[in-house]
């Protein structure tokens, strides 16, 4: 499969993520326990990728699998960068409103490349430090509001503890995402077995946040297992498995490409949500909207597209005899 067919799959999953998201919500709410979600979903990217293990080792040639404990151990990471990066983001939260979280939010998109050239040693041309720079400024564009809908100074506007959270938050995520591609491309262990331990550890942290969301309650609703699905849908379902499938979308980049296009995919879903959310959520529509999209697809071209296609190079003129 190629990389790019992925990308593009891993684009329309996450660009309905929030619309399925929203859709599961009754009058405004959720009528189920939103953690239960994040739980459910590394699970069935646990199960997923424990069978396709076990396909794997039926067949004539089994695969490369490092049982090591010192190995193993390292999948231990990015859950552990995962769960501080969510207290982050909480903490920022109460700081900083939704709107200048998320365009702080950006900022990942940058130090993901900063991260990539130091952490994995991959070298960028200055054309594609250019173009990453202009994703980060199209995203952030986009979702600039007006003067008329919204203070002018409303960004700057929050204490500093906010900004430093928010680019810490930023740190945080762009470090798991370029640490996950470090493990999956230190050795050629099976894909599968990867994702087994990567997501055994996701299942634990889970289950553990659950365990002291717990405790936290009083357990005044019961231990999290006997309220698991409860207020549970159809729709609840689809983002399950829409978490899910995005999940071992991801882990197939990180093995067979890079996270610069896991940063294009995500940047350019966002984008998807905002348009079909035009349609579907009646959002207006703006000038900042359409200005972003034009430069992340300039970007985008930019990254991708060989140089001399970009630039058109003089032809040589012949020498002429006097």
């Amino acid at each position: 499969m190629q990389w790019y067919l992925v990308a593009a799959l891993l684009t329309v999953l996450t660009s309905s993520q929030g619309i399925l998201t929203t859709l599961s919500q009754s009058n405004g709410k959720y009528k189920y326990d939103y953690a239960t979600i994040p739980f459910l979903a590394e699970f069935f990217k646990l199960s997923v990728s424990s069978f396709f293990l076990w396909k794997e080792c039926q067949s004539s040639s089994p695969p490369r699998m490092t049982k090591e404990w010192r190995s193993v151990r390292l999948y231990l990471v990015p859950s552990v960068i995962y769960l501080i990066h969510n207290n982050v983001q909480f903490a920022t939260l109460t700081y900083v409103d939704p709107s200048t979280y998320q365009i702080m939010g950006n900022l990942k998109i940058v130090t993901t490349g900063i991260l990539f050239r130091l952490v994995l040693k991959r070298k960028l041309s200055n054309l594609q430090w250019m173009a990453i720079v202009l994703l980060a400024v199209g995203t952030t564009t986009s979702q600039v509001k007006g003067c008329g809908d919204a203070p002018c100074d409303s960004l700057f506007s929050a204490p500093l503890q906010g900004y430093m959270l928010g680019i810490l938050s930023a740190c945080l995520s762009a470090l798991a995402g370029v640490y996950t591609e470090y493990l999956m491309k230190k050795n050629n262990d099976s894909l599968y077995w990867q994702n087994v331990q990567l997501y055994t550890f996701g299942v634990i942290f889970n289950m553990g946040w659950l365990i002291y969301g717990d405790f936290k309650a009083g357990f005044e609703s019961g231990p999290w297992w006997q309220r698991l699905f409860n207020g549970y849908s159809i729709t609840t379902w689809m983002v399950v498995f829409n978490l899910g499938s995005t999940g071992l979308l991801v882990s197939w980049l990180m093995k067979y490409s890079d996270n610069i296009v896991k940063v294009y995919s995500t940047s350019m879903a966002m984008l998807l949500t905002m348009v079909l959310s035009i349609y579907l959520f009646s959002v207006k529509a703006t000038i900042q909207l359409f200005l972003g999209i034009v430069i992340c697809i300039i970007s985008l071209q930019m990254y991708f597209m060989p140089v001399h296609m970009l630039i058109e190079l003089p032809q040589t003129l012949p020498v002429t005899s006097k």
